[in-house]
This record gives structure tokens, C-alpha cells and sequence, in this order.
């Protein structure tokens, strides 16, 4: 009976910790995509340039806050640190910084909609934790 009890309760576990992720997952995901859809309601390109990089940075502060935290493992730092670097390529391509040719005015829009896209496939290759997924969560939504 207890080893019953024990397996179901491992079963359980495994479930809600994959259910917590991609709960996690999903979040980060909507928080870009409410700011693509701010940059597309937005005619002036100025605005939708400042939404993007307002989205972005608050995205690093909650990246780094979470980071420094002693709550977060060596592998989630380092999923991190790959999740920053795609930020920050993003965010280079969008001001024309370190290479990047700078995103024209007429397809911010599309390189709204690029970024949420970039985004869920690193998700699939970057691996961070339920924990940590909900700590920067809980970040964003302080800084918001």
C-alpha cells in the first residue's frame, strides 16, 4: 500500500513539475506577445521601438534579478545566460547595434511578431526550470 501511495505521488509530482513549465513557458510567451500586439496597435515608429526595447529590458532586469537569486541552479543560470544572449541579439537587430543592421520603420511589426516566434522555438532548446521560470515571472509582472 505505501509503495501504491508512492509511486501515484511520484507520478503526481512529475505531472504538476511539466504542467509548471509549460504554464512558465506560456507566460513569458504572452508577455511578448502582449507587446507585439502594443507595437501593431502603435502607428509612430518611435513608440514601437521604445515598447519593444521597454519589453526587452524589463525582460534583462527580471532575467538578472532572478539570476542572482541563490534559489536558482548552475543549469538554470546557464539557460539564462543562453536566453539573454537571444535578447540581446534581438534587441541589437532592433536599435542596429554590434553588426545588426537596424530594423526599418515599415517592419517593426513583423520583427514583433519574429521575436514571440524566436522566442517559443528557444524555448524548446533552452531549459530553466519550473522555479525559476516563476521567479522571473513573478519579476515581469512587479515591473509591468
Amino acid at each position: 500500500m505505501l509503495r501504491r501511495t508512492a509511486v501515484q505521488l511520484a507520478v503526481i509530482m512529475f505531472v504538476m513539475a511539466f504542467a509548471g513549465i509549460a504554464q512558465g513557458q506560456d507566460k513569458l510567451q504572452n508577455y511578448l506577445s502582449d507587446a507585439a500586439c502594443k507595437v501593431k496597435a502603435t502607428t509612430d515608429p518611435l513608440q514601437k521601438r521604445e515598447i519593444l526595447d521597454n519589453s526587452f529590458e524589463k525582460m534583462f532586469k527580471a532575467l538578472n534579478m532572478v539570476q542572482s537569486s541563490p534559489l536558482v541552479s548552475k543549469d538554470d543560470k546557464t539557460g539564462i545566460d543562453r536566453f539573454k544572449v537571444i535578447l540581446k541579439e534581438k534587441q541589437d537587430e532592433l536599435s542596429g547595434l554590434n553588426g545588426y543592421e537596424r530594423v526599418p520603420d515599415a517592419q517593426l511589426d513583423a520583427f514583433a511578431d519574429y521575436v514571440v516566434q524566436d522566442v517559443e522555438q528557444a524555448d524548446q532548446t533552452i531549459t530553466i526550470g519550473t522555479v525559476t521560470l516563476l521567479l522571473i515571472i513573478i519579476i515581469i509582472i512587479l515591473l509591468v
